[in-house]
């Protein structure tokens, strides 16, 4: 016995331009068919959220599904699969394909090369894969929009649900954010953490989807942004600040990452704040409370 729910959608080109594109939820318990063999052209994550089965790969291996875990349908793989037929499994789907889905596998969130991964806890992705569901009830102005939105939102649902990394980032990434603005290179690094640097380039793919410098330059040039929109510091103080003793070096590569000099960037965002900005980020479900101002 098996209960299903699901529905599917039909988005037009211009929602398709958005990037990604949801073309179907569902809900499904219980002693489930078998599902293949089949290939796809579109993706789909099934999240299996209790229960135990079994994936069959193309070449003919089989692996034990335990929940928590996701199944990657990737366009083009065969895939083979189903629950115990004893036990049954709970599982939630999403049906999504744009041209998105390319950078989402350069970085690392979809992986077609392993159609079993664990989760360290499906109650995030199943979240998102219910408000895709509540999206679909029928006169939804908004389906394609919301249900499309939803999927990125999955997508980093998924990869901070995954059991194999932190959730946060592993102790390496938290130790390079701490330090990124210090004068080293990546060498410098590396050997700070008793690594190669192939070794730390693989950790740092694994867990953020960049390499190393691509990770590091990622927060020195935000750090670099916060002090040229809250500080009046000379550009080459803000390079020196942010790691980069030649500040002419500096403004070519803010030139070239950010689209603008470091200066214009500047003059569109400064916002001076006495004594600073604060670091202590605010609770969106706690808002300070702001005194109404009276005229005298």
């Amino acid at each position: 016995m098996y209960h299903t729910w699901m529905r599917f959608f039909t988005p037009g080109p211009a929602h398709h331009r958005l990037g990604l594109v949801c073309l179907g939820v569902g809900l499904q318990y219980g002693a489930l068919p078998t599902v293949g063999p089949r290939t796809l052209d579109h993706h789909v994550a099934v999240v299996i959220n209790t229960g135990s089965g079994w994936y069959r790969h193309p070449d003919g291996r089989r692996t034990t599904v335990t929940a928590p875990a996701l199944l990657w349908l990737t366009p083009g793989t065969p895939h083979h699969y189903g629950p115990d037929p004893d036990t049954g499994w709970d599982e939630g789907f999403a049906v999504f394909t744009g041209p998105a889905t390319t950078t989402y596998t350069e970085l690392g969130y979809i992986e077609p090369g392993r159609p079993v991964v664990p989760l360290s806890d499906a109650t995030g992705p199943r979240a998102v894969i219910g408000r895709i569901s509540r999206a679909a009830r029928h006169g939804n102005p908004l389906l394609e929009v919301e249900t499309g939105a939803a999927v990125h939102e999955l997508l980093v649902a998924l990869r901070r649900a995954r059991a194999d990394l932190a959730p946060d980032g592993d102790l390496v990434l938290k130790a390079l954010a701490r330090d990124a603005c210090l004068p080293l290179s990546v060498a410098d690094h590396a050997a700070r953490h008793g690594m190669t640097p192939a070794e730390l380039r693989t950790a740092v793919r694994r867990g953020a989807g960049c390499s190393p410098k691509d990770y590091l330059l990622g927060i020195r040039l935000g750090r670099a942004k916060e002090l040229l929109a809250a500080t009046e510091l000379p550009v080459a103080a803000v390079a020196r600040r942010v790691g980069y003793d030649d500040p002419a070096y500096f403004s070519r590569l803010f030139t070239r990452r950010v689209g603008m000099p470091p200066v214009r960037f500047r003059a569109q965002q400064y916002r001076a704040v006495p004594g600073g900005w604060s670091n202590r980020i605010p609770d969106p479900d706690d808002p300070p409370m702001i005194e109404p101002t009276h005229a005298t």
